[in-house]
């Protein structure tokens, strides 16, 4: 009859730190605020992320998430439903930007020619 009255809860965070720090993070197209940021998550599987600095590269990578045991059919039932206390999953992942490389002039007038190319010359 207890658990009825005290039912139990999982929750579940990621929290997501950078170097350099305050570097914008997004989760799947949503941005979640500046590093070290901790959010809540719904689902295990893959996320999508994403972390912006200005004079720093863009860092798009993915974040598989497992499931811990007591998340898994038909034990999670009993976690998220009957257990009496409060489960806290906590995850955590650190990631490293590396500095923005400014292309030499020569770069830029060779992508500029290829470019022109291309254009002019679909078939290449």
């Amino acid at each position: 009859m207890l658990t009825v009255f005290a039912p139990g809860c999982v929750r579940r965070t990621m929290t997501i730190t950078t170097e350099p720090p305050n570097a914008l993070v997004s989760l799947n197209d949503q941005e979640v605020g500046r590093s070290e940021v901790t959010t809540d998550f719904l689902w295990y599987g893959d996320y999508e992320v994403t972390v912006r600095k200005e004079g720093y590269q863009t860092l798009q990578t993915n974040w598989k998430i497992k499931p811990p045991w007591y998340q898994r059919v038909p034990i999670d039932f009993f976690a998220e439903v009957l257990w009496p206390g409060r489960i806290h999953d906590a995850r955590s992942r650190h990631f490293v930007l590396a500095p923005a490389t400014i292309p030499t002039p020569e770069e830029v007038i060779g992508r500029a020619r290829e470019t022109r190319e291309l254009a002019l010359d679909p078939s290449k």
